[in-house]
């Protein structure tokens, strides 16, 4: 999301943004940094989620095929389509991203690039990355600490289930911080820019269930977070400590100790 030139006064969207959880980018030189770090061409078709003012919008469509602009608050519609009125390439979607039929969309999205709102940032990223397959790289704009966390390497307090099913799928990287001062409202946290390149089509349902399950108590051995889930098998907590050593951990080992490519071989073992 974006909003207009820092003297350009919206006191009513700002309000709303607020709310939604949208911070708008007011830094000329971050909207110039997203818009390289992207590499976009006239054969890309973009996703960006969280339009605000359409700022990064016209930038995103001046150098990419086609643009799928997503904006949940209806108040900012008429000055969005104002401000993309130029651009014979621009879908607008006035709808919520994590609503919106995303496999529907006509050309299909290839990028996703977009300051996403802080609430829905880490929802928005998994769900393109299962949903969209033809998408192969994202440069997003999210809080800090979820940045984090998709990056994160095994053994680290901030490794979970959305860094295994990030990384299952992308190479994650937290490309540069952003100072809080780039964005109206000045936000109360911290931001990062996160770059992902698809290596892999995402997770499937069985294994996206089993990193949950095996997150779900995360002070508990994984073996037994897998027991305690609904509908486990009565011998889930043997085969699981089985699989567990067969791949060269304790049988003991907490979920926090695997890679998402562990994961991955120990779903494998468990649907045998």
């Amino acid at each position: 999301m974006v909003s207009p030139r820092p003297n350009q006064t919206r006191p009513r969207a700002s309000v709303r943004g607020r709310e939604l959880g949208q911070n708008f980018l007011v830094d000329r030189n971050i909207l110039g940094v997203i818009e390289r770090l992207a590499e976009l061409g006239p054969g890309d078709v973009v996703l960006e989620i969280g339009a605000g003012l359409g700022v990064l919008s016209q930038r995103l469509a001046a150098r990419s095929g086609h643009v799928h602009v997503v904006e949940v608050d209806r108040r900012l519609e008429q000055r969005l389509r104002e401000a993309l009125g130029a651009h014979g390439n621009v879908s607008v979607h006035i709808a919520n991203a994590l609503e919106l039929d995303l496999r529907a969309l006509q050309p299909p999205a290839t990028k996703l690039v977009a300051n996403l709102p802080y609430a829905i940032a880490a929802t928005a990223i998994l769900r393109t990355i299962e949903q969209l397959p033809a998408v192969a790289s994202w440069v997003v704009m999210v809080q800090r600490e979820v940045g984090e966390r998709l990056a994160a390497a095994p053994g680290t307090p901030a490794y979970g289930a959305p860094s295994v099913l990030a990384q299952l799928a992308c190479e994650v990287r937290v490309l540069r911080a952003v100072g809080r001062t780039v964005f109206r409202p000045v936000p109360n946290v911290d931001s990062v820019l996160v770059g992902l390149r698809r290596r892999a089509l995402g997770a499937e349902p069985a294994l996206r269930a089993l990193v949950h399950e095996a997150f779900a108590h995360r002070r508990k051995a994984l073996a037994g977070s897998l027991a305690l889930a609904s509908g486990a098998l009565p011998d889930i907590r043997t085969r699981a400590r089985a699989a567990l050593v067969e791949l060269g951990h304790p049988a003991d080992a907490r979920a926090e100790r695997l890679s998402p490519q562990d994961f991955r071989a120990l779903a494998g073992m468990l649907a045998r």
